[in-house]
């Protein structure tokens, strides 16, 4: 894959991985203002690794939104934070 920026070539893991994310509640997710609503934000890899650290009760009620609108679970936050990829 290419970058649109010269065609250079692009490293899809890295870039999977410092895309720009945000921790917001659950409930606040999906609302009106969701983006005023962010609890945390820096690369994905730091956001998952953030909320993989915390309690499982806290980390119930909180969702990772990576850019591009895609919102990570709690489950799917931990199956990510578990992948022989994951940066360490």
């Amino acid at each position: 894959m290419n970058t649109t920026i010269r065609a250079e070539p692009c490293d899809q893991i890295a870039a999977f991985w410092n895309d720009h994310a945000t921790v917001l509640r659950r409930e606040a997710a999906d609302g009106v203002f969701h983006g005023l609503a962010s609890l945390h934000s820096g690369t994905f890899a730091d956001m998952v690794r953030m909320v993989a650290r915390m309690p499982a009760d806290e980390r119930s009620g909180l969702v990772i939104e990576k850019s591009g609108d895609r919102q990570y679970s709690p489950a799917e936050i931990m199956t990510l934070a578990a992948r022989i990829d994951f940066p360490a």
